[in-house]
């Protein structure tokens, strides 16, 4: 049994450090590149294998260097990779990020990631079913997200769905999931320009609003509860969404009540933006009990 089955994304990141974002037909000089290891299910996966959970993972890779490199990786953090399959002729999923101020700006290429299909997870739903919750995302297709969802609902498997980045689904479908986490822009994108209390309050105890340095909030049926951001500088906050989804559904996968499970996942995705790269800050259970 996993306490974490994450089905989503895996991408190589490439990573480009600036003074200043370039304007349209502009060139300007870079501070340095690196290439590092992404896509927000690999990036929630490792979120939750570093805090002590056991994850497994459903996704797709092509049978490149990136492939290669981005599978070793999540093995070494201590990811069942399993159900991840390789594609032959395929390239891996690529996401071009810009970074500035401590800010980011990115450019996704799915690659094989638009290949995990309802036929890939037909393949793997013993580990569907074994698992304590599985953690979803919108890098993978669409169809393949309801039908999840669908399996889940059937099975009494908790989910959380990370509806990100956002995209046309309907409200019937998302409402499946147990715990849905979007950030300011892709709330209303989902449940259209209202007043942010009103909708999460139609959907206490189910919306967790990501909501950056501010922190998050829900409401939990009585009132909105707000969890404030903790003050850190930020050296990149690219990955900061995904530690917060990883570590919510470990805490969740725990028992912990909704309250107490943002505010670990809070914790975590504010140590997450002190270092470089997506996973390059998220930390482990220790650095969290003792920050």
């Amino acid at each position: 049994m996993y306490d974490i089955l994450v089905i989503g994304s895996i991408n190589a990141d490439l990573v480009f450090q600036t003074d200043r974002r370039p304007e349209v037909g502009e060139t300007v000089l870079g501070n340095s590149f690196i290439t590092v290891p992404g896509g927000k299910g690999a990036n929630q996966a490792v979120a939750a294998a570093r805090l002590g959970a056991k994850v497994g993972f459903i996704g797709c890779v092509g049978d490149d260097a990136n492939g290669r490199v981005m599978l070793e990786n999540l093995q070494g953090q201590g990811v069942d990779i399993q159900g991840i399959s390789i594609l032959k002729g395929m390239s891996t999923g690529v996401a071009g990020i810009v970074l500035s101020g401590g800010e980011n700006s990115i450019i996704v290429i799915p690659g094989a990631n638009h290949l995990v299909t309802k036929e890939i997870i037909d393949e793997h739903i013993d580990l569907i079913s074994s698992s304590r919750m599985v953690v979803l995302q919108f890098e993978i297709p669409v169809e393949t997200v309801e039908y999840v969802l669908d399996l889940c609902s059937n099975k009494n498997v908790p989910v959380i769905l990370n509806p990100a980045p956002a995209v046309d689904m309907v409200t019937h479908s998302i409402l499946k999931a147990t715990y849905i986490t979007p950030n300011e822009t892709e709330l209303i994108h989902l449940f259209g320009n209202r007043e942010v209390e009103d909708i999460l309050k139609e959907y206490s105890n189910k919306l967790v609003l990501t909501q950056g340095k501010k922190g998050a909030s829900f409401h939990n049926g009585e009132k909105l509860i707000h969890v404030e951001g903790r003050p850190v500088k930020a050296v990149d906050t690219t990955g900061a969404g995904d530690t917060f989804n990883g570590a919510l559904a470990v805490a969740l996968a725990e028992g912990n009540e909704l309250i107490k499970a943002v505010e670990f996942a809070n914790k975590a995705a504010a140590i997450s933006v002190t270092k470089l790269g997506a996973q390059g800050g998220m930390p482990g259970r220790e650095e969290l009990n003792n920050s």
